[in-house]
């Protein structure tokens, strides 16, 4: 059982075990600290009963007009709380974050095109592979840019020219 919070910055210096995946981006200490000072709602981490960190998430809002939306920066689950329900929580918290209090018009995601059990995971939430960004990950790599529209994006456009190809100075 997990229970979710908001993080804290002493919550940095206990999550390792739960960035040991080669799944996982890890970013330097700057990058979090920016994070937890700019939108501490869209942060927030699943705290095991013993305390132990099951899982966080880590996101923003950013855009204009139509382009107004919450972004996944970084997500992840220890692996003993994996199947369990807490990447789907967190998830949620922060979709509910970005409608709630943001009224974004949808949520987004990068993801890397070979991940495929997350790209499943993402497309059962209601997420759709909105654009491939070739060469995203240190130009080895594409990622899909997934997006889902969120209650205030009522025609969906934001999902509207899905299928393109892009490259990442074009985001």
């Amino acid at each position: 059982m997990t229970a979710l919070r908001a993080m804290m910055v002493d919550d940095l210096s206990h999550f390792n075990n739960v960035n040991l995946d080669h799944w996982t981006e890890t970013f330097n200490m700057a990058f979090y600290f920016n994070y937890l000072t700019r939108w501490p709602e869209c942060c927030a981490v699943a705290e095991g009963v013993d305390g132990s960190i099951a899982g966080y998430i880590i996101g923003k809002v950013e855009g204009s007009g139509e382009d107004w939306h919450g972004h996944v920066s970084a997500i992840s689950v220890a692996p003993e709380f994996r199947r369990s329900g807490v990447a789907n929580r967190l998830m949620e918290y922060l979709e509910e974050v970005s409608e709630s209090v943001h009224d974004c018009y949808f949520v987004d995601l990068f993801v890397r095109q070979t991940n495929t059990a997350a790209i499943k995971f993402y497309e059962g939430l209601g997420y759709v592979i909105y654009r491939t960004v070739v060469g995203y990950y240190s130009g080895e790599e594409d990622a899909y840019d997934m997006r889902k529209p969120l209650s205030r994006d009522k025609d969906r456009r934001s999902i509207r020219k899905a299928g393109m190809r892009i490259n990442p100075e074009d985001l």
